[in-house]
């Protein structure tokens, strides 16, 4: 299937780099490399029929692979296989620094004349010797391998729905219809590390999946060829050639994980698994079959037994059995079809087997929740006059005017960076402490537990420092306000178990009114078929067996939040229906009983809308909100300019212009020795610089100088810098660091070079922003702007 090395025996590879894959020999065997001793010291013989390595390829192979990466690069090479000679593996680590293209160069250089193919994990560790995917430290690409199949057009299909890879490497391979096989590579926006490594893995094995590529890949440890070294397979030498770069060519991960999760599988390509084949018995056949012993059947008993076991540990790995029923059915089976039976423990022992390579093969297990609430035995269903006869009180909102209702769910939804989880943390310790927020009421202190999985431990608590809260809301919250540090799970059954264990731990007397996940997108579970967060099936499968079981188990009346990202849409598309952002399946937005999104109307401005859709309650005006002084505040809408935007950004930005043109002459004439009032420059400068008339440049004058950029220099302070003593009600204008020119000349020492000498001008007075009254200035040294004094 592949060209990559392979364990056929372990997906996993744990040691696919070691010195001691090869058995029955001494370890001291295993040559190892050293880029600076060749290890033929005769002429090379030059090959005029292949190829021969190419330095400029190498170098910009590895600048994809690795330019951005820290550490040592794992580099193996070995024997192709089909060329008659044999030869052990040789291994070295490579500093990926500055050096390292010319070091693989020369190491492909000298695997060439060994006839030996040379392969690298696009990866980086500490150190040397290690190669195992848990020592993985840092991966800066994402990588399918193209090995069967019309791989044209998969690729096709890739770059229609993934846009333009940064590399497209052939590896030197070619299928049996004669295509060549290809690696497609795509450049990260920075490495990935952690838990991003993980997900770099599943992206590799997601887009595999989805256009039939290998799926060893998966494997953070899984080798690749290197471009520009050389092919020798079944005595073809041909070289790995780079076909296409697009060096500018890099992805942002989340993002790119985005993209994949909405690219269909290309044409021909099933994401269902087969589990049966055409030389096995059908699962219902097997189950019916029996099975006698001494091989009196064409199906033997071990073949009936492990084929009837795999297909009840599906139904349990998939979650459609219990454990319990699992066992169960196995055992049935073994009473009914196997003549005679097995011994329990027999059959104990190879469930075990079966369930374990299973699992390894495939992942967790999703298993149901067994203590999660029955469901009701009867459907309810009410007549309109009973409906209409019903005069009890509504239920008290968890969150008014309708926000959150009991047992509702509120989705809040937008962009990556746009402050939706500074505006939840803000928001929700209000509620925990029986606050308003944004006009949105708590009937009293709300318990909440916030289930988080982006934000580590450390940097959680500093964020929770940082969000500028009232003193006694953070007191009222104290108790109330539960959350998690980032987790590595996912919510499955047992990722549900082990939250509802940790609610019940959090809050042991009364549950929780509020339950948060943020976000949806690093625990979603999409269920037996391994479903996106676009697959409709798979959003249902996440919200009713997971968000409302867990629910459920919990309290069926608490509220759930659930923070999930946005598409990119047009500033159009959102205006005209902001709901329509919401990354992920139209389930969504059927499914939850409120919809908030979070976005910012004007990219150059720091204000966010926040808009609401509820559907329990009467329509909410959308709000415009923005963080003054720390903390979210909600803006008038009547100041926000609803007309003619752009031309009023203009006039804005022209004003600006102005102001810094005025500031800018001040400065330069006072180089030259000249100072000027208020009056006077405007008289002066009229039509200078594109400032206009005498009126427009006064105007600009009382904006600057209520607004501290433009300060006053007058009495005493204006007689000692030698100023002629003026009448102006202000005196001379001056701005900060403006030196003066005085008639004096200096001479440099050292040069003879004649200059101006030149004095520091310090301000006297200034104009008050609320009274336009002329104030001494406290400490001339300290320049205050107005717009620093609004923001403290």
């Amino acid at each position: 299937m592949t060209d990559e090395p392979s364990d056929p025996y372990d997906p996993d590879q744990d040691k696919p780099m070691r010195d001691d894959t090869t058995p029955d020999k001494p370890a001291e065997n295993i040559v190892h490399f050293n880029p600076w001793r060749d290890f033929n010291d005769a002429a090379p013989q030059i090959d005029v029929f292949g190829d021969e390595p190419d330095p400029a390829q190498i170098a910009q192979f590895m600048q994809v692979v690795f330019g951005y990466c820290d550490g040592l690069i794992p580099v193996r090479s070995f024997i192709d296989k089909g060329q008659g000679i044999d030869g052990r593996p040789h291994n070295i680590w490579l500093e990926a620094e500055q050096a390292a293209p010319e070091k693989m160069a020369t190491f492909a250089t000298w695997a060439s004349r060994e006839g030996a193919a040379v392969y690298v994990i696009p990866g980086t560790v500490a150190a040397s010797g290690q190669a195992k995917a848990a020592e993985i430290l840092q991966m800066q690409t994402v990588v399918v391998d193209l090995d069967t199949g019309d791989i044209s057009a998969k690729r096709a299909h890739l770059e229609r729905h993934l846009g333009a890879p940064t590399m497209v490497v052939e590896s030197g391979g070619a299928t049996l219809e004669g295509q060549r096989k290809s690696h497609i590579w795509w450049t990260l926006t920075e490495p990935a590390e952690g838990d991003d490594i993980r997900r770099v893995c599943g992206l590799r094995g997601d887009i595999a999946a989805k256009v039939g590529g290998d799926m060893h890949f998966r494997s953070a440890h899984q080798p690749i060829r290197v471009a520009g070294s050389v092919y020798y397979k079944n005595h073809l030498k041909t070289q790995v050639r780079i076909v296409e770069l697009n060096a500018a060519h890099e992805r942002d991960l989340d993002e790119f994980i985005e993209a994949v999760t909405d690219m269909p599988p290309a044409p021909g390509v099933s994401l269902q698994p087969e589990f049966t084949h055409a030389d096995k018995l059908a699962v219902d056949e097997v189950l019916v079959t029996p099975a006698r012993e001494g091989a009196q059947d064409d199906w033997s008993r071990f073949e009936g037994a492990s084929a009837a076991i795999g297909h009840f540990i599906r139904m349990v790995h998939e979650g459609r059995m219990t454990k319990g029923e699992g066992w169960e059915g196995i055992c049935g089976y073994n009473a009914a079809m196997l003549r005679p039976q097995w011994p329990v423990e027999r059959l104990k022992r190879e469930s075990e087997r079966l369930w374990d390579r299973h699992v390894e093969k495939y992942g967790p297990p999703v298993i149901r929740l067994d203590s999660g609430a029955p469901g009701p035995v009867e459907m309810p269903a009410f007549t309109l006059g009973a409906l209409l006869d019903d005069q009890s009180p509504m239920p008290e909102d968890i969150i008014a005017p309708r926000v959150l209702t009991p047992g509702g769910l509120l989705v809040l939804g937008g962009a990556p960076k746009v402050g939706k989880s500074d505006l939840l943390i803000s928001w929700l310790v209000h509620m925990a402490a029986g606050a308003p927020f944004l006009g949105f009421t708590p009937p009293r202190a709300l318990r909440i537990f916030y289930l988080q999985a982006e934000i580590q431990y450390h940097y959680l608590r500093e964020r929770l420092k940082q969000i500028a809260l009232p003193p006694e809301v953070l007191a009222a919250a104290r108790d109330t306000f539960v959350a998690t540090p980032k987790l590595k799970m996912l919510l499955d059954n047992e990722g549900s178990v082990r939250v509802a264990r940790a609610v019940q731990t959090s809050f042991p007397d009364a549950p929780p009114d509020i339950l948060c996940v943020d976000p949806i997108r690093n625990l979603f579970d999409g269920g037996p078929d391994g479903g996106g967060e676009n697959d409709n099936t798979a959003m249902m499968f996440f919200l009713k067996e997971r968000i409302e079981v867990l629910r459920d188990h919990i309290d069926p009346d608490c509220g759930v939040v659930l923070v999930h990202h946005t598409k990119k849409l047009s500033k159009q598309q959102v205006k005209d229906d902001p709901f329509l952002a919401l990354s992920g399946a139209s389930a969504l937005r059927g499914f939850y009983t409120s919809g908030l999104i979070l976005h910012r109307p004007d990219d150059e401005a720091p204000e966010r809308k926040l808009e609401i859709e509820l559907r329990n309650g009467p329509a909410l005006p959308s709000k415009l909100i923005d963080k003054v002084g720390g903390q979210w505040v909600e803006i008038n809408p009547m100041n926000e300019r609803l007309v003619r935007k752009e031309a009023g950004a203009k006039h804005d930005a022209e004003r600006n212009r102005k102001g810094e043109v005025i500031c800018g002459l001040l400065y330069e004439e006072a180089l030259q020795g000249r100072m000027y009032t208020m009056t006077h420059f405007a008289e002066t400068f009229e039509n200078t610089g594109g400032l206009g008339g005498q009126s427009i440049i006064r105007e600009r004058l009382n904006v600057l100088t209520t607004k501290g950029y433009v300060k006053f220099v007058r009495g005493a302070a204006a007689t000692a810098l030698d100023l002629a003593t003026e009448r102006s009600k202000y005196g001379y204008l001056c701005v900060e660091t403006m030196r003066l020119a005085t008639g004096r000349e200096h001479v440099d020492p050292d040069t003879g070079e004649v200059t101006l000498e030149l004095i520091e001008v310090l301000p006297s007075h200034y104009k008050c922003a609320q009274t336009g009254a002329v104030l001494p200035v406290e400490n001339p040294s300290v320049w205050v702007y107005r717009e620093l004094e609004d923001a403290g």
